[in-house]
């Protein structure tokens, strides 16, 4: 018998899901990391989950990697494709496509293995790029996907997608975060962030995230670096 509810927490070493970790911890889940090394390009955002998952004492963690690199068609994957620094007009080139689909997918694999009760994912469809896979309708899609594609669906253990930062302004994450007790200096956003974890202040992901600590009104802890 499985007393505590369990919960597989997607963790990429951000803002987003490091807030979204402190939460599914503060709600009182046993919580199971899972990062991806998918070919992106700022890969100290791998070297940060890591870190965070360590602190964090997560009941167990895990980096699955994938070849999304590939596939191509982002600036996140394809090095021949240049990050943009201003904001750009509809779905921008920094989208992977599909990608948390394929994420999700592993992490409903997981979930299912552990009798897990809840997958949280830190999408957010306010300040966002624009991805349509940050949308409510494709978190409540999935969810019904999840009930319908696993054994634990079908028995009736109803699987649940929580994404808790969905309807939140950046500054409304920060503050969530702050007060669960999140270290956002040890977290990495940038699209294109150096070895050691230093963002380029001028992608989308960068003007949010600063963005999000001016009208939260508290200092950026972010360590920037110039081009």
């Amino acid at each position: 018998m499985i007393n505590k509810q369990r919960a597989v927490v997607l963790l990429s070493g951000g803002l987003d899901s490091t807030t979204c970790l402190a939460l599914a911890r503060q709600q009182g889940y046993d919580c199971y990391g899972l990062s991806f090394d998918y070919g992106q390009r700022h890969r100290s955002e791998l070297t940060a989950a890591e870190r965070i998952a360590q602190e964090a004492q997560l009941c167990d963690y895990k980096v699955v990697k994938l070849d999304l690199g590939g596939i191509g068609g982002s600036a996140l994957t394809d090095l021949s494709l240049d990050v943009p620094r201003q904001e750009s007009a509809g779905i921008p080139i920094t989208y992977v496509p599909a990608r948390n689909t394929v994420f999700l997918a592993y992490a409903l694999a997981w979930a299912e293995a552990l009798q897990a009760q809840a997958i949280f994912i830190g999408v957010n469809a306010m300040d966002y790029s624009g991805y349509p896979d940050c949308r409510p309708a494709f978190i409540d899609a999935f969810q019904t996907l999840a009930n319908l594609a696993t054994k634990a669906g079908v028995e009736g253990h109803t699987l649940r997608i929580e994404a808790p930062l969905i309807a939140l302004s950046k500054a409304e994450i920060i503050r969530a975060g702050l007060a669960a007790g999140v270290d956002y200096g040890a977290t990495v956003s940038c699209y294109q962030a150096d070895s050691e974890g230093r963002a380029c202040g001028v992608c989308d992901s960068c003007r949010l995230r600063r963005k999000g600590f001016l009208e939260a009104g508290v200092a950026d802890p972010t360590r920037y670096r110039q081009l």
